[in-house]
């Protein structure tokens, strides 16, 4: 006959054993769940409305996307964090609007772009201008990295684009139609012509079914012929340049303060899928 103590010991071990089952059933739930990678986006955000327009645009998105393929996605303006041992807990660094100007930082993101790390820059992430408050000073990034060299000129005002996919076989374009229309957005052009460095993989270009583009009122807004290309990778690296992220505004009442967006970088559909589809690529661990 078992005594009252003996019963007792023998209840609460099963209750100890049940919940070590709960606890690593909850482990391995929570495992399951995890997270595939981390995303970091650096922005400024004070400059042009329609770039502030599109990083708001974006840090709604983003999360979106996130939630839904798993992913997690976070947004800072602190660009000192643009450090090695900040980078180190991240697979997926996004420049939203600008870049980095200290020196610090540049070493350390190139580092991290050296080092297997993998990267998304937007619009105006590619800009520089010399002389301009965005100089051409940072040659590893705009000539190397980039490849695009210096920005030259614009279409204006922002408008859709019919583009070409130039590579059916890359990740981010194998579920894209051979042609689509763009959310609208204010084209690039740049000083280095991408399609002479072997290093780089031109993914989109603008069809010259979208010609005339543009509306001006300048002329040499209006795009009527020429090559441009407006998404592609760098080989040696884990990156994606996008030419997108330039929202159209309500310029002419601007004075008023009414800040108004009259058309949004992920309002298309097919060009959503382009960009969640690279991203889904830089994050999956994979080298270039």
């Amino acid at each position: 006959m078992k005594t009252f103590a003996g019963i007792y010991r023998t209840a609460v071990l099963k209750m100890a054993l049940g919940c070590m089952s709960c606890v690593c059933i909850f482990s391995m739930a929570a495992e399951s769940h995890a997270a595939k990678f981390k995303v970091i986006a650096f922005y400024t955000g004070q400059q042009d409305l329609a770039h502030i327009s599109f990083v708001h645009e974006a840090n709604r998105w983003f999360p979106k996307m996130a939630e839904k393929y798993d992913f997690t996605y976070e947004a800072t303006t602190n660009w000192s964090d643009l450090n090695a041992e900040f980078l180190a807990h991240y697979q997926v660094v996004l420049f939203l609007d600008t870049r980095p100007e200290d020196p610090a930082q540049r070493l350390a993101f190139q580092k991290y772009m050296e080092n297997g790390g993998a990267w998304m820059g937007f619009h105006f992430a590619g800009f520089a201008l010399t002389p301009s408050a965005y100089p051409q000073n940072w040659d590893w990034y705009h000539n190397q990295f980039l490849g695009s060299g210096e920005y030259v000129s614009n279409t204006w005002r922002p408008t859709s684009a019919i583009l070409r996919v130039e590579d059916k076989n890359h990740p981010a374009t194998r579920n894209l139609p051979a042609t689509f229309k763009s959310a609208p957005n204010e084209w690039y052009r740049w000083s280095n012509d991408l399609r002479t460095n072997a290093d780089i993989k031109i993914l989109l270009s603008i069809d010259p079914a979208s010609f005339p583009l543009g509306t001006g009122p300048k002329l040499s807004e209006i795009w009527h012929s020429g090559y441009y290309p407006v998404v592609w990778t760098n080989k040696k690296y884990k990156m994606m340049y996008v030419n997108m992220g330039h929202n159209d505004m309500d310029y002419e009442h601007k004075y008023d303060n009414t800040n108004r967006t009259l058309s949004y970088t992920f309002s298309s559909e097919i060009q959503d899928r382009m960009i969640i589809d690279g991203l889904l690529w830089l994050g999956d661990g994979k080298k270039p």
